[in-house]
């Protein structure tokens, strides 16, 4: 049987071309989004790892949509260090508290491409796939990981077939 179009975008993700079902893989990551309920989490496990860059400042999208505007100061707090970071870092991809939702912003900015691996800190980033992406969400820990290095591990999905 042919390969589905998960295998066919992890394989050309990883270093020797190979992706099956149920496999563990490493593969690049062409994009990363993080939002601030997650980034306030990323950020320190990045420094704490004892990275002191991102892995590319042009595949990250920072994004503050989840508290805005911000109700109190413990959000406001976060907002302000998610601009210092991305000023810190060089990150191009910002969208601030007036942006709109990450998950909207990333296709409209046309950073979102068929074939495409894109990660996201939260459980909707797999609206990707309906652009012909291989997408999912990830928790801080993974996604700090990938900030820095721009790789990540991934079981290679398998496929059901759906009957009446």
């Amino acid at each position: 049987m042919g390969k589905t179009i998960a295998e066919k975008i992890l394989a050309s993700h990883t270093n020797d071309g190979k992706a099956s079902a149920g496999e563990v893989i490493e593969a690049r990551v062409d994009l990363l989004m993080v939002h601030e309920v997650l980034g306030s989490r990323i950020i320190p496990i990045l420094k704490e790892m004892g990275f002191k860059k991102v892995w590319n400042p042009n595949r990250v999208l920072v994004v503050n949509d989840h508290w805005a505007p911000a109700s109190d100061i413990n959000s406001a707090e976060i907002h302000r260090r998610n601009r210092n970071f991305v000023k810190e870092q060089g990150i191009v991809n910002f969208c601030d508290v007036d942006c709109g939702i990450s998950h909207q912003v990333l296709p409209e900015r046309g950073l979102v491409v068929p074939g495409a691996t894109i990660i996201g800190s939260d459980s909707h980033s797999t609206t990707y796939g309906a652009f012909n992406a291989f997408s999912t969400g990830l928790a801080a820990t993974d996604t700090a990981l990938i900030l820095a290095t721009g790789e990540c591990w991934f079981r290679v999905p398998e496929t059901l077939k759906a009957r009446e």
